[in-house]
């Protein structure tokens, strides 16, 4: 990789990991569901539109329905209900460093699915990742900046992600990248609105506080930083992961800088757990 790509790679990580601190920001306003319910609608909306009246895509057809409204499910419906609920009861780098570990229960769900024998370096490093987001949450959780409760919501979105990436990389799609993008981000919009109904407890604030942390999820997290993220799969897919190793750095110096949420020495030997278990997990692919 050249300079130029390394540097676009350290930004990716550093948009994508500030979703956490930037949901924490929102949530002052507004609740957990209604934060992300609007961003993926207005998210959805734009993207259906560039689709079909620039990129002149056609509408999906038959059986490709249920393909992106499962997948529309699993990768947002459940996927960023799951995160926002967790995001809220623990602080905002737990949430950067639980969805950096995505890539370790995607090794492992994958070969369950393709029905191959788990290799010991990937279960060695789910046990780091584990190992390395649970001693990073101890100090929290006695300090009530974590919850057992959304450390389950955390795992869920996890695990809801995983397999929403096994389920996509599974089907043959025949649609632009775009158009599935568009339309997977609409409609698990769209299917979470009678959990934001059902959810709902107390009045949202519709406040600066909150119109900013919307632009900040849509614009530099799910527009600029999916965009990078595409690009450095295309310069080169294997290596593009170790900018996910950055993720957590990046999560708790935001949560530290902007929420004022602690980092203890838990915190540095659990993200490099975390860290050291990533790189077990791809260190084949990495070398190649």
């Amino acid at each position: 990789m050249n300079l130029k790509t390394i540097l676009l790679g350290i930004l990716f990580a550093a948009l994508w990991a500030s979703a956490s601190a930037a949901a924490k920001i929102g949530l002052r306003s507004v609740e957990p569901l209604v934060l992300f319910q609007v961003r993926f609608l207005v998210a959805g909306i734009g993207m259906l539109a560039y689709s079909y009246f620039i990129h002149k895509d056609r509408l999906p057809q038959g059986k490709e329905w249920k393909e992106l409204t499962i997948f529309g499910l699993l990768n947002v419906t459940l996927y960023l209900s799951f995160f926002v609920l967790g995001v809220s009861e623990v602080a905002a780098g737990i949430g950067s460093l639980s969805t950096a570990t995505n890539p370790l229960f995607i090794s492992i769900l994958s070969a369950v699915w393709l029905g191959r024998k788990v290799k010991s370096s990937e279960w060695m490093a789910v046990i780091l990742g584990m190992i390395g987001v649970g001693l990073a949450c101890y100090p929290l959780i006695q300090n009530s900046y974590a919850t057992p409760l959304g450390l389950l919501y955390m795992f869920l979105c996890m695990l809801s992600y995983s397999i929403g990436t096994i389920y996509y990389s599974n089907i043959d799609w025949k649609l632009s990248r775009t158009a599935i993008n568009g339309w997977q981000v609409f409609l698990g919009g769209l299917l979470m609105l009678p959990l934001t109904f059902l959810m709902h407890k107390k009045p949202n604030n519709y406040d600066l506080i909150f119109y900013l942390s919307e632009f900040w999820l849509i614009v530099p997290v799910s527009v600029i930083a999916v965009n990078l993220w595409l690009y450095l799969l295309k310069v080169d897919a294997i290596k593009a992961s170790f900018f996910l190793f950055l993720c957590p750095i990046f999560g708790f110096a935001y949560s530290y800088f902007l929420l004022d949420e602690p980092i203890t020495y838990h915190t540095f030997l659990g993200t490099a757990l975390v860290i050291v278990g990533l790189y077990v997990g791809q260190r084949e692919k990495l070398s190649k």
